[in-house]
């Protein structure tokens, strides 16, 4: 992809990639322009625009921009295969966890960690939760999609179109989602069976910090 873009576009892709990283989502034109530092948001708009015109962003219909291509590993002389991925936004009520409008962008992950045939899909971590499974605020979480699970998994459960990460428990009739947590404020959710198991965390890559 770097023989495809300028000096300047490969930095603006740099700050939006450090910029959903951090916060689960792509800047907005006025954000990019403050992470570049330009001094007016049409220098960031045309070279945005400049990135959706070569197919690397995608302009979502809400306004916002999807990041279709960007690799992890900017090595070139790396030979490790990779697959991309879909890093997910909110979650729309109402709509399929993999849904077009959900998706923040297509990340390349390491096929050692995403492996065929399985299908994966990337969340960004919310809170302090599960920081005993060093599963931190702003990390980014690589889920095997499946809608099945066992006792002691790390599972995302969709509940009332809100996701959440937490130890599966299951005991007799009830199903418990335990949160693994330095914080004692957070408690256990006792659930019948009336939730959705989206997948199970297989890995996690840290909150990029500047």
């Amino acid at each position: 992809m770097q023989n495809q873009v300028s000096n300047k576009e490969l930095a603006a892709l740099r700050a939006i990639r450090d910029f959903l990283m951090k916060n689960g989502r792509t800047p907005s034109v006025r954000e990019l322009m403050k992470e570049l530092d330009y001094k007016s948001p049409r220098s960031a708009a045309v070279i945005l625009q400049s990135l959706i015109d070569k197919n690397i962003l995608n302009k979502k219909e809400d306004g916002s921009i999807q990041l279709i291509q960007y690799e992890f590993n900017e090595d070139e002389t790396t030979s490790e295969q990779t697959v991309k991925i879909p890093l997910l936004g909110a979650i729309a009520c109402g709509l399929p966890i993999l849904a077009e409008e959900n998706i923040e962008a297509m990340i390349a992950v390491s096929t050692r960690l995403a492996k065929s045939p399985d299908k994966y899909f990337l969340l960004q971590a919310k809170g302090n939760s599960m920081n005993q499974k060093d599963i931190n605020d702003g990390d980014l979480v690589l889920v095997k999609q499946q809608n099945s699970a066992e006792t002691g998994d790390i599972i995302v459960a969709l509940i009332d179109d809100e996701a959440t990460i937490k130890e599966l428990r299951v005991n007799n009739n009830n199903v418990v989602l335990l949160p693994q947590s330095s914080d004692k404020s957070h408690t256990p959710i006792i659930l019948s069976h009336d939730f959705i198991t989206q997948g199970i965390v297989v890995s996690t890559i840290p909150k990029i910090d500047n």
